[in-house]
């Protein structure tokens, strides 16, 4: 199980957008995408048989896991996660700080 999930909000810990709060859109392995965080541009050639423009577009790039914090809306500050085995043998995400369900 993840800590970090897709939907979930998030705060940028570390890099160019240190800060930022914003919703996480994909995650792979051991970085996630955040929407519009860490945009980059990207120059590209016209591809005429994907239908694909050429320019300069501007995307998201991937960000570290370890590089972002769960936004907690009780404190309103991003928070370290952890794990409670329920009874019946679920997996549950809590805050550390306060215990609380991240999934109500």
């Amino acid at each position: 199980m993840n800590r970090i999930r897709k939907g979930d909000q998030v705060i940028v810990t570390a890099g160019k957008d240190k800060g930022k709060k914003g919703e996480v859109v994909r995650v792979a392995g051991d970085k996630v995408v955040i929407a519009n965080i860490n945009i980059i541009k990207r120059h590209t050639k016209p591809n005429p048989q994907a239908g694909q423009p050429g320019g300069v577009i501007e995307r998201e790039a991937p960000i570290h896991i370890s590089n972002v914090m769960l936004f907690n809306p009780a404190s309103g500050k991003g928070e370290r996660v952890g794990f409670k085995v329920l009874e019946d043998g679920r997996k549950l995400r809590v805050f550390r700080s306060s215990g609380e369900a991240v999934d109500a």
